[in-house]
């Protein structure tokens, strides 16, 4: 009977079904977490700062700010992470198939089991990949439309306000100023910004965005025409105005806008948005304005123009009006018959109106025959007749005649003529007028009158009543 347990637990090949320990054995197991913090202190001691050359490849920024991305050549892959704050300070925006130079450590990753790179510094592996990544830039937005020549506007020609975007301490404001007050005095609307390195591209945009959101009655005046500015340099130097945001704002801009970024060689992304690119910040200058001398210049020469032509438009109107006078037919022939017609017609006044007299008189004669003295004094004296009745008659009916044949008129205190008892009561206090002035009187009660009640004439309507 075998009673050696380790040869029970080995199979037919050799191979244990339990793990043991042997004797002497001082290698003991390991866990899974235990090899890969091994693993990584080993990577990172070994490799704790490295460069690494490579092609971006399947570049994403998560919504936490961080970014990752694989860095590849020929025959393998090596991944990369960017955390947040170093990601912020990029100089670029990293994009796929761009050779880069990544700088940082390596580090595994053990949820994963794999090794990757954290990226302290992205830089773009020479000139030659920078002009590869602006050439695909450039592809893209083009195929956008950004860069079409139908959204170019044209640029007032007198703007009252110009509006700059650039570095407040370099050259290219002062130039920009400089040039601006020897060819046409304007108001200059300063944005300050820096234009290179880490933050420009933001701030540049932030700039032309922020001139475009100026409203007409704010207290800083909206401007006219932006100018983007800033002086030559390296296409490092210069990037912030390759930069996609950059573009983007200028293509956006409602305010027509000059870029000019660098000298004549340089060309930007800026330049291919812009409404019109200058060669120079001094050129954008000129461009963005007209030299007032030569603008009171040729306004002095399109005065003399007009006033030329206006002279010469008189001088032909009065040429033309002397060859139609030359056709006309003369004055004296045009009233030859009129005038001899007057001629005529005053020959012809005289007998005529000695005939008129003639007959007015004859007629006159016919019609005094009809006019006897006798007939005329006869109707005078009717007239005088009637007129002495009725001068009598309006004697006799006058309301002071009757109070002369003993009659007297009764009034109330207020004028009002009374012409009824009842009027007398109510009245209380009366007065009455005779022929030779007038007594107050008060009305009593009293019984049945001993004489006879009085008989009332009979007047005409608003004359005053009168008694018997």
């Amino acid at each position: 009977m075998d009673t050696n347990p380790s040869e029970h637990s080995r199979n037919e090949s050799g191979a244990a079904l339990l793990a043991e320990t042997g004797a002497g054995d001082n290698a003991p197991p390991l866990s899974v977490s235990e090899i890969s913090q091994a693993l990584k202190r080993a990577v990172e001691q070994r490799f704790g700062h490295v460069r690494v050359k490579g092609e971006i490849s399947g570049f994403k920024r998560a919504a936490s700010g961080h970014c990752y991305m694989g860095l590849k050549d020929e025959s393998a892959v090596i991944d990369g992470v960017i955390w947040k704050g170093q990601a912020a300070r990029l100089a670029f925006v990293p994009e796929d198939g761009i050779e880069v130079i990544a700088t940082g450590k390596l580090t595994t990753y053990p949820g994963r089991s794999k090794y990757q790179i954290v990226i302290e510094r992205l830089e773009i592996a020479g000139e030659g990949a920078l002009m590869q990544l602006l050439e695909q830039r450039r592809k893209a937005l083009a195929a956008e439309g950004l860069f079409a020549d139908d959204r170019k506007r044209r640029l007032p020609f007198l703007p009252r306000v110009i509006g700059v975007v650039t570095s407040p301490t370099g050259a290219v404001i002062r130039d920009i100023l400089h040039r601006l007050a020897d060819r046409m005095p304007s108001q200059v609307v300063l944005w300050p910004v820096i234009v290179q390195g880490e933050g420009a591209a933001e701030q540049v945009a932030r700039a032309v965005t922020g001139f475009n959101a100026i409203g007409q009655g704010d207290a800083v005046p909206r401007p006219d025409l932006l100018i983007v500015a800033r002086g030559g340099g390296s296409i490092e130097d210069l990037w912030a105005f390759n930069e996609e945001i950059v573009v983007r704002a200028i293509a956006d801009s409602a305010i027509p806008v000059i870029s000019a970024v660098g000298h004549e060689t340089d060309t930007t992304l800026a330049d291919f948005a812009a409404d019109r690119r200058a060669p120079t910040p001094t050129a954008a200058a000129e461009i963005a304005v007209p030299v007032r001398a030569e603008l009171l210049a040729m306004l002095a020469q399109a005065s003399l123009r007009a006033s030329t032509a206006i002279r010469r438009h008189v001088d032909r109107l009065a040429e033309r009006a002397a060859n139609v006078a030359r056709l006309l037919p003369k004055r004296e022939s045009l009233f030859t018959v009129q005038a001899q017609r007057v001629d005529e017609l005053a020959e012809r006044l005289p007998r005529v109106l000695g005939t008129r007299l003639e007959l007015a008189q004859a007629f006159l004669a016919r019609r005094a025959d009809r006019l006897w003295p006798n007939l005329v004094h006869a109707r005078i004296a009717d007239g005088r007749t009637r007129l002495e009745g009725l001068s009598r008659l309006l004697d006799q009916l006058h309301p002071e005649r009757p109070l002369e044949r003993g009659y007297a008129k009764v009034t109330a205190r207020d004028g009002a003529t009374l012409v009824s008892a009842t009027g007398v009561r109510k009245a209380k206090a009366v007065t009455l007028h005779f022929s030779d002035g007038a007594v107050d009187a008060r009305v009593e009660e009293a019984g049945k009158a001993p004489y006879p009640k009085p008989r009332r004439k009979t007047n005409k309507p608003g004359q005053p009543g009168l008694f018997d």
